[in-house]
């Protein structure tokens, strides 16, 4: 493609993930693809610099730290056509005046929630051998667990229960289908055939809480889902069942969760918790049926070039005339993260 033909396009996020997002190939492909200049990464539109460049700018590919997308913005830029996020929600970034001015937009939320469900089924058959209750058990005691002590153990027609048909909750579930398992799904925009596509059983979510072994939360943060685990439905949650967030942490009532794990009734995974991160003096910290990571599930290190894959392939097939695979709609937006 010659110069002339390759649209111009701009750099909008936080510079500290450009160079994992587009190492050196993907960085080479991209520069045949537009014309960028990489030591160009725009985090406040208004600096005269990043003005002057978004006025010419026909695609703008942003990421996490990436600034506001509103009206003065747009009218800064004239010849914008297209926004290629490499990352995932965009939810936080556009204003209602992009929507109105039909541009189009794609994001890898796709490639970023395949980390996610890949740690999220490791929590899964670790849950299920009783991993983390047994390495705690080790640390005092040096001899194999007696089989007495093992006969809950195991994977073999362990109840899963999946909230949320999320992109990354369907990864998730199609992790999930070469294992022994017996899965169940909650989402209320997913019917009966829906959820026997994604190899669940549909079930009601006090019920899926009621038969489960583990519980995997993957619904996005909205104001319908805020405390959707509450005080009352976290007590339908077996004893000894091991509940997983990689979601948000808004989704769970902290009070009521903190209660129950102190009492070490149930255990938990926790890739993301309200406050976030936690006090340092949470009990949370220190619990041994409480699996703490510092929101790692997505995507990070080598990881981050998939997002980056994800829009040169988009820009790929703009150059070919095509629409983008991951465009999102607008009317999307409500029921997403």
């Amino acid at each position: 493609m010659s110069t002339a033909a390759r649209p111009r396009a701009l750099f909008a996020l936080d510079p500290v993930h450009l160079p994992g997002l587009f190492p050196a190939p993907l960085m080479e492909r991209l520069r045949r693809l537009v014309r960028i200049d990489p030591a160009l990464v725009v985090r406040d539109f208004t600096d005269p610099g990043a003005a002057r460049a978004l006025a010419e700018a026909e695609v703008l590919i942003t990421g996490w730290g990436c600034p506001r997308i509103d009206a003065e913005v747009l009218d800064a830029a004239p010849r914008l056509r297209t926004v290629l996020h490499a990352a995932g929600s965009v939810r936080g970034i556009l204003s209602d005046t992009f929507w109105e001015r039909g541009l189009v937009v794609s994001s890898a939320v796709r490639a970023n929630a395949l980390p996610v469900a890949e740690y999220t089924l490791a929590a899964i058959l670790f849950a299920g051998k009783d991993a983390f209750r047994l390495r705690e058990r080790s640390r005092t005691e040096h001899l194999p667990p007696a089989p007495a002590d093992c006969a809950a153990v195991g994977n073999l027609g362990r109840r899963i229960g999946v909230i949320g048909a999320s992109q990354v909750g369907r990864r998730v579930l199609e992790l999930l289908r070469p294992f022994d398992l017996c899965v169940s799904l909650y989402d209320p925009y997913v019917d009966d055939a829906g959820a026997a596509a994604l190899g669940a059983v549909p079930l009601p979510l006090d019920e899926l809480l009621r038969t489960s072994d583990v519980v995997s939360v993957h619904a996005p943060d909205t104001p319908e889902t805020h405390r959707m685990l509450s005080r009352e439905r976290l007590a339908l949650i077996p004893d000894g069942a091991t509940l997983i967030n990689t979601s948000r942490g808004a989704l769970i009532d902290p009070e009521a969760l903190t209660e129950e794990l102190v009492g070490g009734r149930i255990n938990a995974v926790l890739d993301v918790t309200e406050p976030e991160p936690l006090p340092a003096d949470s009990p949370l910290r220190q619990l041994p049926n409480v699996f703490l990571t510092p929101h790692i599930a997505g995507s990070l290190g080598n990881e981050l070039a998939r997002l980056g894959g994800t829009v040169v392939a988009e820009l790929e097939r703009l150059a070919e005339g095509l629409t983008p695979a991951h465009a999102v709609q607008r009317a999307q937006l409500a029921n997403s993260a």
